[in-house]
């Protein structure tokens, strides 16, 4: 299995942005691609004439978006044959964020749940092919023989292909969204061993569920699992 997110998990990512902020928007696309772990540290990004193509915009805006997000510590420029931008390993701790305000905070979730609980639902009503279903089930593998410091971009993976399996490619760019919002607050307090068995035990119902067609199931076990991680937010950060 390639390590790469499946096609709409990049398209996710990688698409065409505003035209009125394109620095910003280049920016902030590019750490959502960091923060889904869309390119794992140490591992290149496109080039830049290819990112450029990709947002639509300049390889000058390209370049300023690069040379600001290396200036911050996220990403490394390298010279010569085997040059070209890398993310930063380790990446850098995210600042404190603080009391988040509790609307901000609910909005999230709430559309969290949503989307990812729909998103499951979605798949295990689908007809899926062997290539998909080894797919699914090694995604859950990988998270599962993570280290913590690699467990979060597994789990996100995961999350993003039960979005990218159930079928609807613009779902995929609202819970990407969703969830680099999200690994933003998680990534500012340390992972719990006990939590990660808990969630990894999780994840291999939601995939079962998913596997065995049952829509009902697969909803219920992720609601579940999104309560526990939402239960540590309202904690550390409300």
């Amino acid at each position: 299995m390639t390590d790469a997110p499946l096609h709409h998990v990049r398209r996710a990512v990688y698409r065409p942005v505003r035209e009125g902020n394109a620095l910003e928007d280049t920016v902030a696309r590019l750490v959502q691609t960091v923060r889904l772990g869309v390119v794992a540290p140490g591992e290149s990004l496109p080039a830049e004439r290819e990112l450029a193509a990709l947002y639509a915009v300049s390889r000058d805006t390209v370049r300023e978006a690069i040379r600001e997000l290396a200036d911050a510590g996220y990403l490394v420029r390298r010279r010569g044959r085997y040059g070209g931008t890398f993310v930063a390993d380790p990446l850098p701790r995210p600042a404190d964020p603080g009391v988040v305000p509790s609307e901000e905070l609910e909005d999230v979730l709430g559309l969290r749940r949503v989307l990812e609980a729909g998103a499951a639902r979605a798949a295990a009503g689908r007809t899926l092919t062997p290539q998909v279903r080894e797919e699914l089930w090694a995604r859950h593998e990988a998270a599962c023989e993570a280290d913590e410091d690699e467990y979060r971009r597994a789990d996100t993976l995961l999350h993003l292909t039960i979005a990218e399996v159930a079928g609807i490619p613009s779902l995929v760019a609202l819970v990407a969204e969703n969830r680099a919002r999200v690994n933003a607050w998680l990534d500012t307090f340390p992972l719990l061993p006990r939590n990660i068995e808990h969630s990894n035990a999780q994840h291999e119902q939601i995939v079962t569920a998913i596997l065995a067609g049952r829509a009902d199931a697969a909803e219920a076990v992720v609601l579940e699992h999104l309560a526990g991680s939402e239960a540590l937010l309202r904690g550390f950060l409300a």
